[in-house]
Formats: C-alpha cells, structure tokens, sequence
C-alpha cells in the first residue's frame, strides 16, 4: 500500500510541476490554486509513506518519478527538445528507480 500512496504523491509532484508553467510566474488565480493544491497534496501522500518505506528510498524515488513524468509530458504537451542525452538520462532515472524498488525496501 505504501507503494501506491508512493506512486499517487509522484503523480501529484508531476501534476504540481506541470502546473508551473501555465501559472506564469503565480499571475494566473487557478493555475497558481493548482500549484498549491497539487504541491500540498504531493507532500502529504509521501510523507504518509514514511512509516512504511525508508525516507531516502521514498524521497528518491519520488523525485525520480516526478522528474520522469514531466521530462516526459514536457515533450508531448510543451514541444520540449527531444535529444539522445535527454532520453539516455530519463533512462538513468528510470534504472535509479526500479534498482530502489528492487533493493528491497518494503
């Protein structure tokens, strides 16, 4: 279950992120509502998994998710640069992540 609640807070961290943009530098009213309630409601889900999971697996593998979700849907919704670097590190993340899940931390 921690995992879930893991995977819902970086799904919220991405939504968070995506938000940025559209808020424009926080003139936006709703955009800058999204920032806000994306931001808390990602921070609250993992910290709900701390009593389960070890801080730097979750934290790392939070970041690494939420990193992956906007490189990526920065490139299909914003047009964002896709080069061979960018997907060799989105790969890296990708490693990063599934080796955490895999160490064992349950």
């Amino acid at each position: 279950m921690a995992w879930l609640m893991l995977l819902a807070a970086a799904a919220f961290e991405i939504a968070f992120a995506l938000s940025l943009k559209p808020s424009e530098g926080f003139i936006r009213p709703w955009p800058t509502a999204a920032v806000l309630v994306f931001g808390v409601t990602s921070v609250v889900l993992l910290s709900k998994t701390l009593d389960r999971l070890p801080v730097g697996t979750a934290y790392a593998v939070w970041t690494g998710l939420g990193s992956l979700g906007v490189v990526m849907l920065g490139i299909a919704w914003f047009g964002e640069p896709v080069t061979p670097l960018r997907l060799l590190c989105v790969g890296l993340i990708v490693a990063g992540v599934v080796g955490l899940r895999l160490a064992g931390a349950d």
